[in-house]
């Protein structure tokens, strides 16, 4: 049971009624030939469709899909401008090339108009036997009650790889499981596949030295999400649309934030393996127990550590990744994140924070700033409440003592759920809510995407390259990402795999996690895919970590990490 209020069904209405309203619009221009086009409708659905599907709009589609002469859809997209209902950004550094979105007033006003149009469509002439209770969609395909994704299919023809699938991967529960089903996808694209394994920080390695090699070793690799500025820029990764068609991968149904990160300079370089967000996990009966609302803000959260926190009986607060290095450097910037900071000077825009423009030379480090110190002094206070060993904690150790008993919230991200959803003798199994992390004073909810990509290298041969395209598809398409979650895997960077009934049976996390997709709160920013995130990362780690030992102060340690980040960025220029 996930103890959060209800999600909005609004984005839900919203696609729906985008598909009413083309199809209706579509019988009336067939049947009436007198009919005229109506181009600010017209641009409207083009934009909206195109924000919720993550696709870029500019003035020229937006222009094409408006169904009048050129001359008439510009003056009817400035009036659009002018009425406030469009939003022009940037595209490049010279401001000449830049893409359109809607409004935040256009999707309110969209979203109400929605309501309006399935609540008349309902009432005068009822759309079937679930008009009562409604119809779930999502973007990428409508989804019927009852109707289930079936098993992967065997490939027409087996891929031609000498010597079998070669995929370098992250040794974490999903990839695990895809491991452990090897032998069945090894007969649907009819071939040997060997996979290797590594840490985090092994992977990486092993990825920059794959991609030093005069011929690739692997045809796929897992390439974290931070990673992905950086591995193109050193021209370790091949853009998959010169690989594969990108229609065939159904963009539109992959979770906005997950398929937008997978992007560089507007190019997809990866398809999402995993949407992982890290949540935080709490224990519904506890705090039903004491009376408490789940946590919505950072300060609720300290109240509610305070309020669990009992060493003399062996339980604790809350845990989190406080250990040297990439796990706090992680924690630093997504709790910067909370507190409504980007770690660069980022420009904000409606629904959160602009990354998807970062193939520039002017960003700026922004780790010195009042809202960074409010994240800083919040992990300060955090520790209060922490156990004894939280400084050595990291991605495992902070859920394991969840999933014993031992605390009573956890930052984690939802491919570690299985570690208390698939043990029944756990304390927090079926006890447990997820949340977006808690926004801080200046911040709102935010659930930082995290997760891998499945990408193809740039030294493999052209002849691989096409055959691993292949792959790509089998491995995440529905079917297959079904196929993971059945056997233990709590990702799925698919609507369609969240709304799948089999699928939402087995844990209430993929309900969660689809909600908070749909009410823009997956957002991938926080760690934003820029060359050399790593070492933002691991400095990060390494200065927070003497300041929660007490060997700096807040103020000195932002300072100090200002100025590391700052030549950081200035050594990449060079």
């Amino acid at each position: 049971m996930v103890a959060t209020t209800a999600p909005s069904r609004e984005p839900l209405e919203i696609g729906q009624a985008l598909e009413f309203v083309e199809e209706f619009m579509a019988e009336v221009d067939s049947a009436l030939d007198i009919g005229a086009p109506n181009p600010h409708l017209n641009m409207a659905i083009h934009l909206v469709r195109n924000h919720l599907e993550g696709r870029i709009s500019t003035a020229s589609s937006a222009i094409a899909a408006s169904g009048t002469p050129y001359a008439t859809a510009r003056r009817k997209l400035a009036e659009m401008q002018e009425a406030g209902l469009v939003e022009q950004r940037p595209r490049t550094r010279t401001g000449k090339s830049f893409s359109l979105h809607p409004s935040a007033k256009l999707m309110q006003d969209w979203s109400q108009l929605s309501d309006r149009i399935l609540r008349m469509a309902r009432q005068r002439i009822g759309v079937g036997p679930n008009a009562a209770k409604g119809a779930e969609y999502y973007f990428g395909g409508s989804y019927q009650e009852g109707r289930s994704i079936q098993p992967p299919q065997v490939l027409p023809e087996p891929l031609a790889l000498p010597g079998g699938l070669r995929i370098l991967v992250h040794g974490d529960p999903t990839f695990m499981v895809m491991e452990s089903l090897k032998r069945q996808f090894e007969q649907v694209v009819g071939t040997k596949i060997s996979q290797r394994a590594f840490s985090i920080d092994r992977l990486h390695e092993e990825s920059l030295r794959n991609g030093d090699r005069a011929v690739s070793r692997y045809d796929i690799i897992a390439v974290d999400l931070p990673w992905v500025g950086e591995f193109v820029t050193r021209g370790i990764l091949s853009p998959l649309d010169e690989v594969l068609d990108i229609d065939a991968l159904d963009p539109g149904d992959f979770h906005t934030a997950g398929w937008r990160a997978a992007h560089w300079a507007g190019r997809p370089y990866g398809v999402p393996s995993q949407t992982t967000p890290e949540l935080l996990f709490y224990r519904t009966d506890l705090f039903a127990e004491a009376g408490l609302s789940p946590p919505a803000t950072t300060d609720a959260v300290l109240k509610a550590a305070k309020t669990f926190h009992n060493p003399q009986r062996g339980r604790y607060g809350i845990a989190w990744n406080a250990a040297r290095g990439t796990a706090l450097g992680h924690t630093f910037m997504m709790t910067c994140a909370d507190f409504g900071q980007p770690i660069f000077n980022l420009p904000p825009i409606a629904g959160g924070i602009d990354a998807d423009h970062l193939d520039r030379d002017d960003l700026v480090p922004t780790l010195d700033t009042p809202r960074a110190l409010e994240a800083a002094e919040y992990l300060m206070a955090l520790l209060e409440f922490s156990p004894p060993d939280i400084l050595s904690m990291s991605w495992y150790e902070r859920v394991r003592p969840y999933a014993a008993g031992k605390i009573a919230m956890a930052y984690g991200y939802t491919l570690l759920a299985p570690y208390f959803e698939l043990d029944e003798t756990s304390p927090a199994h079926g006890r447990t809510g997820y949340l977006p992390h808690p926004a801080g004073p200046s911040g709102r909810p935010i659930a930082p995407v995290g997760g891998y990509v499945l990408c193809i290298p740039a030294n493999l041969s052209e002849e691989r390259k096409r055959e691993a395209g292949k792959a790509l598809i089998a491995f995440t398409s529905p079917e297959a990402q079904k196929l993971y979650v059945q056997n233990g895997s709590r990702t799925a960077p698919r609507y369609s795999v969240g709304a799948d009934p089999d699928v939402r049976r087995l844990s209430p996390i993929f309900e969660a996690v689809d909600a908070m997709s749909w009410r823009d709160e997956l957002q991938f920013w926080p760690r934003p895919p820029v060359p050399r995130i790593n070492e933002l990362i691991a400095l990060c780690g390494h200065e927070l970590h003497d300041m929660l030992r007490g060997v700096t102060k807040p103020r000195d340690t932002l300072a100090r990490l200002q100025r590391g980040a700052e030549k950081i960025m200035q050594d990449q220029k060079a």
